[in-house]
């Protein structure tokens, strides 16, 4: 039996792409977690960096919290400390993690202390645990602590436990996704023993924390929490690889984003309750007129929240419309939600007139659904806006005119009817449309409920009695006045509610519109720059906002391409500077967003996503916010347009790397075929040459002198159809690599013939050749020496393949334009179904693809690919009553003639 080796250069292969991948792979993050500050995790976690060290892993620490405790600070001897960063805040030096510093050095392993920590506005992320994944994507394993208390999804659990709202928190998906989770548990009763001997904290700070967050039962609750939550990582990491694939259950949780005091501990609630069903996670977010109106403060609490949600894992949702239980309910039907968690809002009732709670309302339109109410004893009563709050009082020169207009022309109508006798409802009838007419041209409330008002003074000043007074002698009058203000008003108001709704349904068209047209100009586009300027404009017409998009090129961006509105004025320069530029090449490198509004560079001027395709991300785009935030919507559709934008750049690429593999396996053709043809072809000439040759060596003195000159003649003949053929094979690889240059001058027709004729083939003696001029100074445009070669190839074919004593012309005649040159025979012809492939290469006539002495078929293909490239035509046909005709064209030149 044969030994089988394995091949040592399959090996080396495997090895090296081996290593290529251990470069680029991910690095590994291992949490050490407690349930309070003081029960070991830095401690453990250096005694975890010695052991690694021992082990031969290089290990750095980038950041170790500064304690009092003398135990833990000795295990930083013998480890590499990387410096501090030097932040400024507020007149105060900090010392933080150098982030640049730790790439640079770039160790095996990394110890970063307090994941939660938030960074000073120097640094380049706003969170600490931001940095860690940096860290991981460079392929640096991080060990790093954080506490129970930090947990965003625990928040609220911990701040009714121990009454302290914990500030810095870290999103669950950061542990959850931990490749390793260590728990560092401790008795309480050690850990407050430990705090009174000063081991934790400095005597007044101790004092203070057992007297606060470090009592018996506060502990013991933490404590719990962290087995529980540590033990809910284990099962959802085995559940994992049990199933090795994420899929969701019939279970989808709901919760309606808002600006209500509330709203954060619903989402937090709805993220636990996913986790612990397994299930999906939505948030909806109904935007309502009143959204173009709200409070500076409410958009900031609303903006928080949705972040919140995004941090937790939900899949932000937008609708429209002002019922906003109804929209709720018609969302949650269509998604198959089966749990919708809300919480409740202190709103005060209206004891004269009240109304079903939201609850009510939504439980009546979804009776399926499961509704959790939420309850929050810190929360304030919180007071939606009615119809008159949501609009501003702002009076304009324009809607006073047009309102004081319409007032009068009423008004001058109703004298007109109290003149015809038309009785005092007609008259109330017409200034209501007039109220109406106002909310109608106006563009605020204001402006009815004026019009109303003083519609019924107008009303009361000219039609009741007694006249031009401001009193009326009927009992019925205030009542009349009073109901036509209020007929007036609220027809007044219902008109700018369905103004304001027609708006909506008008902006949220517009929008989706773009989205769709995006789509089918993005299916037409052809070429990378095409697709780039389409969703750049795309973009301009959703976001009406100068858009940079930084494009591709190798491993690196290119310079930014700015793409502005027509209106725009401002200097673009400033949103394209070295330290705007260096957050694009961030986002492209580590394929995730930055910049204005995120918690990474936040200091931009612009917002940077990177446009990511299936396996590459293929730019980055930047949006020109001027310290204005996208809302959600807008956030939505930017993300879905970028990513139409990366399916096409995906296409076009995936296309242009068929086109080139179809160019590759072309060539790869022409070679076979070269190398088949060549080794059979070649042999015959070469074996007469060097017979000839021998025969001429060894035996000279006894031949005659015929036989000496037919030997030479065959050894001629044979050299010179080698030499023809090399020329054709240089030419046609020229033609093929792109690398033929097309030298045009002026020429006389009449030189270029003389001179071929001199190169064809010595069997022409055998036939008759002459040469027709329309006129003797016919000139073209073209490349001599190419063209000397197209007549030769053509001239030798017809020399070839028709008998001796056969006629050959070759005639040239100018037509507008072009100058014909026809080289025409009369021997046999080529048949009609060998016309169609003649200017095929390796094709010959009788023997389809070539493989016989007759030639490699090139010739003729080469002819054409010249005289293509001089711009002409080239075509065969019948020369009657027998024979063929090749005939091309060749632009022409004028004569100019210089006294």
């Amino acid at each position: 039996m044969m030994d089988q080796r394995p091949d040592p250069e399959l090996l080396l292969g495997q090895i090296k792409k081996e290593q290529e991948q251990s470069a680029h792979k991910r690095g590994r993050l291992k949490i050490f977690f407690g349930y309070a500050a003081g029960v070991g995790k830095t401690y453990a976690m250096l005694e975890a960096a010695h052991q690694a060290k021992k082990k031969g892993v290089d290990v750095v620490a980038g950041y170790i919290e500064p304690h009092v405790r003398p135990e833990t600070l000795a295990l930083l001897d013998g480890l590499e400390v990387l410096p501090l960063l030097k932040a400024h805040h507020k007149g105060i030096v900090l010392n933080e993690f150098d982030l640049d510093g730790a790439l640079k050095r770039h160790p095996q392993l990394i110890l970063v202390d307090e994941l939660a920590h938030s960074n000073a506005d120097e640094c380049r992320h706003i969170k600490r645990y931001q940095d860690i994944n940096e860290l991981l994507t460079a392929g640096i394993d991080v060990y790093t602590t954080v506490n129970v208390q930090h947990l965003e999804s625990l928040n609220d659990i911990v701040a009714s436990i121990t009454g302290v709202t914990v500030r810095e928190r870290i999103p669950d998906s950061v542990f959850d996704n931990a490749d390793q989770v260590e728990l560092v548990d401790i008795e309480p009763e050690d850990l407050i023993s430990r705090l009174n001997n000063g081991k934790i904290y400095r005597e007044q700070q101790a004092q203070k924390a057992l007297d606060n967050f470090f009592t018996v039962e506060n502990l013991i609750s933490l404590r719990e929490i962290a087995l529980r939550r540590t033990a809910d990582r284990v099962n959802r990491v085995s559940e994992k690889k049990k199933k090795k694939s994420t899929s969701y259950t019939e279970e989808h949780i709901l919760i309606c984003l808002s600006a209500a005091p509330s709203n954060a501990k619903v989402i937090r609630t709805a993220a636990r309750m996913a986790s612990a069903f397994k299930g999906m996670f939505t948030a909806l977010f109904v935007e309502t007129p009143d959204f173009v109106n709200m409070n500076d403060a409410d958009r900031m609490m609303l903006r928080n929240n949705l972040k919140l949600a995004e941090q937790l894992g939900a899949k932000i949702a937008t609708v429209y419309g002002e019922d906003i239980p109804a929209q709720i309910a018609e969302f949650a039907r269509l998604s198959g939600v089966s749990k919708i968690v809300l919480g409740r809002t202190n709103a005060k009732k209206n004891l004269l007139f009240p109304k079903p709670s939201f609850a009510d309302r939504l439980t009546q339109m979804a009776p399926n659904l499961d509704i959790y109410i939420i309850p929050d004893k810190h929360t304030h009563p919180y007071r939606k806006m009615n119809f008159l709050q949501k609009h501003q009082y702002t009076f304009s020169v324009k809607d006073t005119v047009k309102a004081l207009g319409v007032l009068i022309i009423v008004t001058l109508i109703c004298l007109g009817f109290f003149e015809l006798g038309f009785s005092e409802a007609n008259i109330i009838t017409i200034y209501i449309l007039g109220v109406l007419l106002t909310s109608i041209i106006t563009s605020n409330i204001v402006y009815s409920l004026v019009s109303a008002l003083f519609s019924v003074l107008v009303f009361n000043f000219l039609f009741t009695e007694p006249r031009f007074t401001f009193s009326a002698n009927g009992a019925e009058y205030p009542v009349t006045f009073v109901v036509m203000f209020i007929a007036a008003f609220i027809t007044g108001t219902l008109t700018m509610k369905l103004k304001d709704q027609a708006r909506q349904v008008a902006r949220r068209a517009y929008r989706t519109s773009i989205l769709l047209e995006t789509n089918q100009k993005l299916q037409q586009a052809n070429t990378k720059s095409e697709i780039i300027c389409e969703t750049a404009n795309q973009l301009i017409k959703l976001l009406d906002r100068n858009i940079i998009f930084y494009g591709r090129e190798n491993n690196s961006l290119r310079p930014p391409a700015v793409f502005c509105r027509s209106e725009y004025e401002e200097d673009i320069l400033q949103y394209t500077t070295h330290e705007e530029q260096a957050v694009a090449k961030w986002v492209f490198k580590n394929n995730k967003h930055a910049g204005a509004t995120t918690n990474t560079l936040p200091g931009a001027k612009s917002l940077y996503m990177a446009v990511r395709g299936k396996e590459q991300v293929y730019g980055v785009v930047a949006v020109v916010l001027n310290h204005d935030e996208l809302d959600s919507f807008e956030n939505s559709l930017l993300i879905s347009m970028l990513g139409e934008c990366g399916l096409a750049l995906d296409q076009e690429y995936l296309n242009e790397t068929k086109k080139q593999a179809a160019m590759k396996a072309q060539q790869e053709q022409l070679r076979a075929n070269l190398l088949r043809s060549i080794s059979h072809d070649l042999r015959t000439p070469l074996t007469s040459i060097s017979g000839n040759a021998g025969m001429l060596m060894s035996s000279a003195d006894s031949l005659d002198k015929d036989k000496r000159m037919q030997l030479y003649t065959d050894i001629y003949d044979d050299s010179m159809w080698l030499f023809n053929l090399v020329e054709n094979l240089l030419s046609v690889t020229r033609i093929e690599d792109g690398s033929m240059n097309i030298r045009s001058e002026v020429e006389l027709l009449e030189e270029v013939i003389t001179e071929s004729l001199r190169h064809i083939n010595r069997e022409s003696v055998k036939h008759h050749i002459r040469v027709e001029m329309e006129d003797d100074l016919i000139m073209a445009r073209m490349d001599s020496r190419l063209m000397i070669q197209v007549f030769i190839n053509i001239i030798d074919n017809a020399i070839k393949y028709t008998p001796e004593g056969s006629h050959i012309t070759v005639s040239v005649k100018k037509k507008e334009k072009w100058v014909e040159v026809s080289i025409a025979d009369d021997g046999n012809g080529i048949p009609d179904n060998e016309k169609v492939n003649l200017f095929e290469m390796f094709y010959t006539t009788h023997k389809g693809v070539a493989d016989s002495r007759r030639g490699l078929g090139l010739g003729l293909a080469l002819c054409k690919s010249i005289i293509n490239a001089h711009g002409g035509d080239i075509c065969v046909k019948d020369n009657h009553p027998h024979g063929a005709i090749f005939q091309f064209t060749l632009p022409a030149e004028e004569v100019t003639i210089h006294e």
